[in-house]
């Protein structure tokens, strides 16, 4: 019986593998439609192979994270399909944290030169941010980061350029990105019941963003002007 059991689950998982391998929906999704399809598709599948399903996702995540590839909020609302708010929220801080430090490597070794020559007023003007305000650093990090606005995957290549430290540019990104990935998730978890992208970040959300972005700006400057004091 147990083994007879064993065989059919092999058999199962056989007919997952061919199923995603032949599928249009294993694939980056660019719509609400591909997005809904590929977490059926992986709900199906984690239920014969889970371990095979996280390792993907989470070199899905840093991948595009790596290459500063748009689309985070597809993954963070297939997280929240995929592993509910619990594992879901903290995964995806930690994939936006390490994917993003490998893009600030990857800018620092070998991008420099064309982000300068493409971007160069961008660059200027944020290095010089950095610089009236390296004594408050970390809380002009968390506003960018905070503000929904920001672009976050230029901050990433610019990071190293204008000389901010690894660690800083770490923490701001895991802290940060929290309430955005948060949102996100929790919207992933009702998928089913999503009927546009419009939904995830409505004009009420994105208020509440921005008071957050304000008030983690707050700290550096009153520091700043205790300090002219």
């Amino acid at each position: 019986m147990a083994k007879g059991m064993k065989v059919k689950k092999y058999e199962e998982s056989l007919n997952y593998v061919i199923l995603l391998s032949e599928s249009d929906s294993l694939r980056f999704p660019n719509s609400l439609n591909q997005l809904k399809q590929l977490s059926n598709l992986l709900l199906a599948y984690s239920q014969v192979n889970g371990t095979y399903v996280f390792i993907l996702f989470c070199s899905a995540y840093v991948f595009k994270q790596t290459f500063a590839i748009p689309g985070s909020l597809f993954l963070n609302l297939l997280a929240g399909a995929l592993y509910n708010v619990w594992l879901g929220f903290p995964l995806c801080c930690f994939l936006t944290a390490i994917g993003a430090s490998f893009c600030y490597t990857l800018s620092s070794v070998s991008g420099k030169v064309y982000i300068v020559k493409y971007f160069p007023t961008r660059i200027e003007f944020l290095r010089q941010k950095v610089t009236d305000n390296r004594s408050q650093l970390i809380y002009v990090l968390l506003f960018l980061r905070l503000f929904p606005m920001s672009p976050n995957w230029f901050l990433n290549i610019a990071s190293p350029i204008i000389d901010i430290p690894i660690h800083l540019f770490f923490i701001s990104v895991f802290i940060g990105l929290m309430p955005y990935n948060f949102i996100c998730v929790q919207t992933g978890c009702l998928i089913s019941q999503l009927n546009s992208l419009d939904e995830v970040l409505d004009t009420s959300t994105v208020l509440k963003m921005i008071a957050i972005a304000i008030v983690a700006l707050l700290p550096g400057f009153l520091f700043r002007k205790k300090t002219k004091i």
